[in-house]
This record gives structure tokens, sequence and C-alpha cells, in this order.
């Protein structure tokens, strides 16, 4: 079975700008294939600081027209158990710094309910959800055309943190999970869903990751238990890595 090192493709930067900026081009390019093979594009999003920058970079694009942005279909990796107006709501930093700005029809966009009173049941909806609108027959995974992904500095990736029970979760391709350390719920993808999409996109930036990424990118990367970006592995997708100099320092990879 291929590992990590033979099915991914690691791409260092200078700086989290230049970093963010080849995370858009992958982006950009990812789903204009997707329009002209299938006429449709799936993408799931990130949250959390890092992918801001990539959205405000996407938003800028609009305006070219070399992205038939209007074929996107919107979903998202994982949520905080907050209100869609709430300020820490991933889809409301989302909409705020790239949909208002792009061409996307609302119906064509597909939040998370992480505020839902019954999570579990929400989590299970949304997958059902997803079923739907990919099209996907009850014996198959949906497979987005991209997922996109960012990396805390303990490694979680989506809401899936370390030493969690979400972990080897096998059956639910969405879930709801609590997670101790922040004392709180989260909606999010599972590793068969993620790992099940044609791209997936790591965009990890910061001196504060690196002692993560070095452990990734290691010959014998971590457990994904206490490392759970290690579980990334997609069965017949792309996996890119995208990361700027201060995160790859302690792995030793250079720019090429």
């Amino acid at each position: 079975m291929p590992t990590h090192k033979d099915t991914r493709s690691i791409l260092v930067e200078n700086t989290a700008e230049e970093a963010t900026e080849e995370a858009a081009k992958l982006f950009k390019t990812i789903v204009c294939e997707a329009v002209d093979q299938r006429g449709i594009c799936h993408v799931a999003l990130a949250g959390g600081t890092t992918p801001h920058a990539l959205y405000e970079s996407l938003a800028n694009s609009a305006v070219t027209g070399e992205v038939p942005w209007s074929k996107l279909v919107v979903f998202f990796g994982d949520e905080r158990d907050v209100p869609h107006d709430h300020i820490e709501s991933n889809y409301n930093m989302v909409q705020r710094t790239m949909l208002d700005h792009l061409p996307i029809a609302p119906t064509r966009v597909h939040p998370m309910r992480a505020d839902a009173e019954d999570l579990p049941a929400a989590a299970a909806e949304y997958e059902r959800t997803i079923r739907q609108v990919l099209q996907t027959a009850p014996h198959e995974i949906p497979k987005f055309d991209l997922i996109l992904l960012g990396m805390g500095g303990e490694g979680h990736t989506a809401s899936l943190f370390p030493d969690t029970d979400i972990l080897t979760e096998e059956d639910k391709f969405v879930s709801a999970a609590f997670i101790p350390v922040l004392g709180r719920w989260r909606m999010t993808f599972t590793f068969p869903l993620i790992n099940a999409a044609r791209n997936v996109i790591l965009l990890v930036t910061g001196r504060d990751k690196a002692d993560a990424v070095a452990r990734l990118l290691s010959d014998e990367p971590a457990d994904k238990k206490h490392l759970p970006a290690a579980g990334i592995d997609p069965v017949d997708g792309k996996f890119f890595v995208v990361l700027d100099e201060d995160a790859s320092r302690i792995a030793g990879i250079r720019r090429r």
C-alpha cells in the first residue's frame, strides 16, 4: 500500500503569503479541471486562521473571469458549535472573506448546523445532504473534487484532534465530536470521507507548526492518534502539502 511519502506533493514557498498564493493557484486549477471534466466542482472548505488569506486571494480573482465560480458547490469540513452569524463560525468567516464576493448562488453553499441541539442528528443530516448533492450511491463514499485542510500546532486537522475517539471512526463520514481540550463540541468530516477526495490541499504556515510538520513529513510519520494530520492519505486522489519556510524549517525541506 502506498505511504504518505509516495502519494503526496510537498510544495514549500519562502513566505506565508507565497504559500497562500500557491494554494490559490492549485485551488483554481482543480476547480477548472473539475468543471471541464464533470461540469461542476464540489469542494469542502476549512476554517481557522491560515485559510483566511487564501479566501481573500480567491475572492480577488473573481473579476478576472478565469475560474467558473458559478459551477462551485461549497461544503465545510468542520464547524464550531456556534450560530452561523457568530464571529467564531467557519461559515461566517468564509462568507465574509470569499463567498460574498464570488458569483456562487446561496443554494450551492451548505453550512453545517453545528449549533444544533441534537448535534449527532445534525451531523447525520449533513452526511445525507452530501450524499444527495454529490449523487452518491448508498454503498459508495462521497467523492469531493477538493477538500481544503489546515493543521494546528498539535497536529489536528478539520476537527480531528489528538487522542479522540473520532479518529477511528469508519462508518460515519460526518460526525459530532466533543473535544476535551476545548471543552466544547465540533462537527467534522472523518478520515474515510477526507481520504475519498480527488484532491486534498493541506495548507500550513508559521513557526508554531514546524514541529508537527517535521513529524508529519518524517520517513516514519506519527500515528494519527497523536498527530491526526498523519491520517490524511487519499485512496485514489492527489495530496498537496503547501508550506512556508517557517513551517518546514525543522523538517529540513527547502523550496525547489
